[in-house]
């Protein structure tokens, strides 16, 4: 989900429960100027994006200004799957991320690192790396501490130290980028705010996987307001094992790699393949990075949903509700949503027969697109053995999150913050 816009308490529960919820769903704030506010927050920082007066789908192609993109014909597409994992969480989209020691060709290739569209920036585990991948430390504002950053996220929390990578995605290296190495020794103990947020996240099994992309709509993870005042569940100084919530400049928390790209660096484009209705064993994707830098990553006839710029939310219309804390987050493995008729098992829903859903994604400038989408009993998809759902769902409470399901069959776009695009600058989504 969106820049520390939780899952809250449900998805925990619905992880710890049930097993079958990925890593991702969790973030900072975005490069907005807004603070966050704590982790324990139900949702992200700031108010949800307001509605406006609706408007034609088709209004949302007009383009809007600063839309000057530079052309690139570096390869720019990066495969993407979701397939079985070793504890058989379903809906986890993962991919490979090449890291290397700045300025060397000393790299290691790690597998099963989630692509998450609700978060911001590279986290890998440190077990995962291979002792010669020697990344430098973040060197923060006192230079005898150890930076590191409690990332929270709806299925609980990373703690590790933030170092520089140069990271290396299809054609594309995000240069001295910053990036969160999970159960860094460096920095061994976790900050006692940090350890009260949920599941700790600190092996492969407690993450499901190596790590987690954070490809969301915004540049640094937290932004200004971890630059300007010290905010808890975020960055910290630590001393001999003693950490202490502190400031840390945008330019050296952690970032989005594709934000650090020469080119193709304005977004990314997800495109996943339709499903049948009893899902599928593995799904091949990809994931191209710009937003109409190249003749792959047109916008075309595509809907531009823009959305709030400080915490990257749009509207969903449903049930005669408006949920103006909705965003599009392949880092969630159902679509989760509140509903007072659809029966439930545990967190899931679990209809008796499937269920159409009607839906609108609107954004405050009037743009919007309607959605149809259908639920599935969870208990009889789960007997199928099969690890990717696009009508797998469950509740949620006064949010309406747009997972992995939605992007099965689509053409999914993430803009990034201030960057130009062929519609104007993000952050928005298109589909």
């Amino acid at each position: 989900m969106n820049t520390r816009a939780l899952l809250s308490i449900f998805t925990l529960a619905l992880c710890v429960l049930l097993y079958a919820c990925g890593g991702g769903g969790g973030g900072s704030s975005g490069g907005g100027s807004a603070a966050p506010q704590p982790a324990s927050a139900p949702l992200t920082a700031s108010a949800p994006d307001t509605a406006s007066a609706a408007a034609p789908a088709n209004a949302a192609s007009a383009p809007l200004a600063n839309t000057s993109v530079p052309q690139s014909t570096t390869p720019n597409v990066q495969t993407i799957t979701v397939a079985s994992t070793p504890t058989n969480t379903r809906n986890m989209l993962q991919t490979s991320v090449t890291i290397c020691v700045p300025g060397t060709n000393t790299c290691q290739t790690i597998d099963d690192i989630q692509v998450d569209t609700g978060s911001h920036g590279l986290r890998v585990l440190a077990s995962a790396l291979d002792p010669s991948i020697a990344l430098p430390l973040v060197a923060g504002g006192n230079p005898s501490a150890i930076v590191a950053e409690c990332a929270v996220f709806g299925s609980g929390y990373t703690w590790g130290a933030v170092r520089t990578a140069d990271v290396r995605l299809a054609g594309q290296v995000a240069s001295s980028t910053s990036v969160q190495l999970i159960a860094d020794s460096a920095a061994p103990t976790t900050a006692q705010d940090c350890s009260q947020s949920g599941l700790p996240m600190l092996s492969a099994s407690s993450l499901r996987g190596n790590g987690i992309l954070g490809v969301g709509p915004f540049t640094a993870d937290c932004g200004a307001g971890c630059a300007a005042s010290a905010m808890p569940r975020w960055y910290y100084d630590c001393i001999s094992g003693n950490c202490v919530a502190s400031t840390l400049a945008v330019a050296q928390q952690v970032t989005n790699p594709v934000a650090n790209f020469a080119t193709d660096n304005n977004g990314v484009l997800i495109e996943l393949p339709g499903i049948p209705d009893n899902g599928a064993a593995t799904v091949t994707g990809t994931m191209t990075f710009g937003i109409g830098s190249q003749s792959n990553n047109l916008l075309g006839a595509a809907t531009v949903l823009k959305s709030s710029s400080v915490s990257g939310y749009v509207t969903t219309d449903f049930g005669g509700n408006q949920y103006g804390s909705s965003f599009i987050d392949s880092g969630s493995n159902g679509v989760f949503f509140p509903s007072t008729t659809l029966a439930q098992c545990g967190v899931w829903y679990c209809p008796s027969t499937p269920q159409t859903i009607a839906a609108t994604i609107r954004s405050s400038t009037g743009a919007q697109n309607a959605v149809s989408f259908t639920i599935a009993q969870s208990t009889a998809l789960f007997g199928t053995g099969n690890f990717a759902f696009d009508n797998l769902a469950g509740s949620a409470s006064g949010v309406f999150d747009w997972g992995l399901p939605f992007f099965y069959g689509r053409r999914v776009f993430t803009a990034l913050d201030g960057r130009p695009t062929p519609a104007g600058p993000g952050p928005y989504y298109a589909f």
